[in-house]
Formats: structure tokens, sequence, C-alpha cells
């Protein structure tokens, strides 16, 4: 990233040298004679440094770091004066200025000065993005599928070795990626994401190389994109398999030579990441149909990690539902919430199409709403109240379709009662049908109300 600055100084040849300076050493300058003119730029614009005189023709500049650290808090605040003082020093950093330099500017120290700077700034932003990427999930599980995924990340985690991983949506594809890097030499590093799906065609190259200043409308200054801002450590390329041919075309040559350019420029920037990613589509099928490239899925294709949906794992279920109870139960201060078996044994039933997203969401919202410490089937949303019907009875018996009907509504029926304790009203609710209707239908089908 470009790092940028407003120079605030009422001396002209001061402001065009520094401005000269700067410019040279690549920095995006802007420049003010005034408080009024700097306030000005500052309703339109945003700096990581500032550089301000202490004596301005419409006030004090040291009185004036109070205005610009509140609309810039993190940013650097260097002042200046021809006529320094101790108690002006320290009034400037009470005031909330990061350093103070002397006048006659010396080039190099203030050089030397910015740099320091920039690199507490980019340490700052590592520290904050790693945070962020920070995933709290685990990729939980005990099923021997699970326990095979886990031996590969360990295996190939200290490698730098390329990893595809595929899976339904919401498997914990991110989760797995996350864990490689964090078990990677590179873990210190960036951890650097962005889902292919999610970005229009005409914007993802900007966001993967960058782009240069006056590359198109609205390109107002030089941008770094995903490549390099993941430089030295991880590249997670989600959904890969929505990338245009266009832009597979350009990642396939920095996975060759380790080199770009930005959009709308000339210079060959190089990049050190590890490619990590991901789709829920099926690659084969993909280059199969000339929507993928051949090429780039080797590439890509070095190590494979298949995650399977969590209806092929049922026995992870439970793991997971008492990891997400916990959790959800401290994140919303409440006391350890727990689940009844048939609940927990009815959610471990159910066929889950969105996966651990979907369950995790569903866990989250029962601690939520949860007004006892127990969560029993009556609590499960009416979605989750599915029993899998054996057809082939049916079809064995060359039964109507009424009386197949009727078999497996009576059969649907009992089941909600089991899950409700033989309650009509609750069963009724989860049904979606009024009291007196379930009572005809029970009575139709040979039971009791």
């Amino acid at each position: 990233m470009t790092p940028s600055v407003l120079i605030l100084d009422d001396e002209q040849n001061i402001l065009r040298s520094l401005e000269m300076i700067l410019k040279a050493e690549r920095f995006s300058v802007a420049t003010a004679a005034s408080i009024a003119q700097a306030k000005g730029v500052l309703a339109t614009q945003s700096f990581q440094f500032f550089i301000i005189d202490v004596i301005l023709p419409d006030g004090d500049g040291i009185e004036f770091i109070e205005q610009v650290r509140a609309s810039h808090p993190a940013s650097i605040i260097i002042m200046m004066s021809g006529h320094a003082s101790i108690k002006m020093a320290i009034d400037a950093t009470r005031k909330g200025a990061d350093d103070f330099l002397e006048k006659p500017l010396s080039k190099d120290k203030l050089l030397l000065t910015l740099r320091n700077f920039i690199k507490r700034l980019e340490i700052e932003q590592r520290y904050s993005d790693l945070q962020k990427t920070t995933n709290p999930d685990a990729f939980i599980g005990q099923t021997p599928t699970v326990e095979e995924i886990l031996k590969t990340v360990d295996k190939i985690a200290p490698t730098n070795s390329k990893v595809l991983i595929t899976g339904e949506s919401g498997t914990g594809k991110e989760i797995v990626a996350q864990m490689i890097h964090q078990k990677s030499q590179r873990h210190g590093q960036p951890y650097v994401k962005i889902n292919c799906a999610a970005i229009p065609e005409e914007l993802i190259e900007a966001e993967l190389f960058g782009v240069e200043k006056g590359a198109y409308t609205g390109a107002g200054e030089r941008r770094d994109g995903k490549f390099k801002q993941a430089d030295g450590g991880t590249l997670f390329l989600d959904e890969i398999g929505d990338m245009s041919l266009k832009t597979q075309t350009k990642v396939l040559r920095v996975l060759q030579d380790g080199e770009f350019e930005r959009v709308g420029g000339s210079e060959s920037i190089s990049t050190d990441v590890r490619i990590i990613a991901a789709t829920n589509k099926d690659l084969q099928q993909a280059v199969a149909a000339k929507q993928f490239r051949e090429d780039l899925y080797f590439r890509l294709h070095v190590v494979p990690i298949h995650l399977p949906p969590l209806r092929d794992r049922r026995d992870d279920i439970p793991l997971l539902v008492d990891y997400f109870m916990t959790r959800f139960s401290q994140e919303n201060n409440k006391p350890r919430l727990h689940i009844a078996p048939a609940a927990k044994q009815q959610l471990q039933h159910y066929t889950w199409p969105g996966n651990i997203r979907e369950l995790k969401n569903t866990i989250e919202r029962l601690v939520i709403m949860a007004d006892s410490d127990t969560i029993d089937a009556s609590h499960l949303p009416a979605n989750l109240l599915t029993i899998p019907i054996d057809t082939s009875g049916a079809f064995r018996q060359r039964q109507t379709l009424f009386e197949f009907r009727d078999d497996a509504e009576a059969a649907y029926i009992r089941f909600c009662l089991d899950q409700f304790n033989g309650n009509i009203s609750q069963t009724a609710k989860a049904l979606g049908v009024d009291r007196s209707y379930l009572h005809r239908r029970i009575k139709k089908f040979g039971g009791e109300p």
C-alpha cells in the first residue's frame, strides 16, 4: 500500500521541498498552508502520516493535533518547528504527536523516521489481520475420515506445497486453510483471503494484483492487491472454481514465475506466497467443460484435501453440538446449557444440507433463545423434526399412493408425539396444524389423543 502524507506548513519552499522528497520515495503527498486548508483536504481524504508545523497563520499546530487525532486515531503525527523547546515537544506529545523534529529538517533523518514508523504500522496491521483471521472454530471430529484429514494437515503444514481443499459449502474449508497456515513456518506472516465468487469479474484483478493510480475512473491512488499483501505468508483463494478464465491465466503466471503487474502498470512485482485454494465445485468436470484451465488445476492440485458433508460423519455431530453449546453459552453470558438426549438424537438424524455452518447457526439460535437450562426436542426448529421414511415396503406391497401417504403421515405423527412426550399442543405447533386436526388424524390411524 502506498503511504499517504499531509504536510501542513505556511512556508511554500518547505512544502515544495518536502513534497519532492517524499514523492521520490513513493509517498502519496498532499499539502496545506493553513489549518483551514488542511480541514478542507481532510474532508475528502484520509492519511497515514501528518507532518505539521507548530506556528501557522490561523492557529496553533499543537492545538490542531487533537482534531487530527480524533479523525485519524491510528495515523502517525510528526510535529516540526524552527523554535523547538523541550516544553513544546512535551506539549505536542501530550496532545497526541508521535515525534517532534527541528527545522531545518534533515532529509535523511526525516526519511529514517518515516521508515521506522512504516515498519511499526506494518507490524500493527499484520497483528490486526492475524487477530481478525484467527477463527475461534476448530475442525472437530473423531471419525476416521476427520482423523485422516487432521493427519494430512499436520504433514503438509510445514511445507510450501499448494493445497486444494474441496467440499460442499459449510464443511469447514476455510477453517482447514487457517489451520494449515497457523501450523506452517509462515504462521507469523500475513494470512490473506479472498472469495473469488463474491467479487465482480471486472474488479477481481484489481483485488488480486493491485492497481496503479489513474488505471481507471476512481483509481485515485496506487493500491496493493492480495498477492502483494500476502507476500511472505499465505493467500487463501476461496471458491476458485468461480474465477473467470481471463483471471485464471494471470494467476497461473504468478504461480509459475512469482511475478505480476498491477492493473494499469508495467512494473514487474515479485511475491512469495503459499497458495491454498478451495472450491465446492468439481474442478475436473469444469476442466472437461472448458470452464477451468487444466494447467492451473494441476498447479493447484498438489495436495488435495476433501472435506465430507456432515451427513456422512454423523458420529461427529454430538461432539460439534457440545462444542458450540459451550462456546455460545460463554459468548452470550449464559450458564452452560444442556441438551436432552432426544434432542441431540434428532440433531444427529437431520441431514444438514448447510453442513457445519448450518449446525453452528442452529445451536447459536437455540442458546440465545433458551429460557431454561435444558434444550429439548420442543425447542428445535420444525424443519429439524424429520424422519427417514422407508419406501421399499410400500413398493413391495403395491400400496396405492393414498395408502402410502397415510402410512407415512401416521409414522411421522407417532415420531413427533414421541419427541414431545405425547404433548398434543406442542406436536401440533411443530407440525403446523390445528390441535383439532391432529386429534382427528390420530383417531383415524387408530391411536388415542
